[in-house]
């Protein structure tokens, strides 16, 4: 089946009310008519165009929230029905917190629509695995101890910029808050951070829903009262 066509009919079938996606850009999520959705991304469309000049001819969605979509600061506790992130928890520098967040402006029994890459099918496929360890300690020393690590493997494995190269174009990412992809799953590896989250951590949700698209896994997870 079509990759947008299994989206679409997963969207249909779990999503209803009103709710936000986060990151967009060009490819927001088809849903049902009548749900509400409001578009939050950390910059405006005029600056997601500098710094995704590829995207120069395409249509982008405007955003509704400009925040952070890691912490959503400016959206209050228990608000929405759903959030919906496609391709964008491994743009995340602490997965396993903005999962947190997710789940804290979710209304009990709302739901996280998640589209995560595949590294096998994606230009992440030379990059090693993110262990659990190494999200585990970002979650509790904060991001900031592998950020540039992140960086260099990126520039490194998915650039291949020559040797010569790496430190400038390195500088040049870090001067433009590039967003990388900063850690990389499988489909088999994803759910381990998310029982971690479960079992070590006490964060209430159910995995209602999984299934392979194409380059990504689609996973449905529904918050449960504490």
């Amino acid at each position: 089946m079509d990759f947008w066509q299994v989206r679409r009919d997963i969207a249909f079938q779990y999503l209803s009310g009103e709710g936000i996606e986060i990151g967009a850009l060009h490819a927001p999520l088809e849903v049902p008519a009548g749900v509400k959705v409001h578009y939050v991304d950390r910059m405006s469309v005029s600056d997601l165009r500098k710094q995704y000049p590829e995207l120069a001819t395409v249509n982008l969605v405007e955003a509704d929230i400009v925040d952070n979509g890691e912490t959503l600061s400016s959206i209050a506790d228990n608000s929405w029905d759903f959030v919906i992130a496609n391709h964008m928890i491994e743009h995340c520098q602490n997965p396993i917190g903005t999962l947190e967040n997710f789940l804290r402006v979710l209304k009990p029994g709302g739901l996280v629509y998640m589209g995560v890459p595949d590294k096998r099918h994606t230009f992440d496929i030379d990059r090693p695995l993110t262990s659990l360890d190494h999200l585990v300690r970002d979650y509790n020393e904060g991001p900031e101890w592998s950020k540039l690590g992140h960086y260099e493997e990126f520039i490194r494995l998915v650039d291949k910029s020559p040797e010569e190269q790496v430190a400038a174009r390195m500088q040049h990412l870090l001067d433009i808050d590039y967003s990388i992809h900063f850690h990389v799953w499988t489909a088999e590896s994803f759910p381990e951070l998310l029982e971690y989250c479960q079992k070590q951590l006490g964060f209430c949700f159910t995995i209602e829903f999984s299934q392979e698209n194409s380059m990504e896994v689609i996973m449905i997870l529904r918050k449960t009262a504490n």
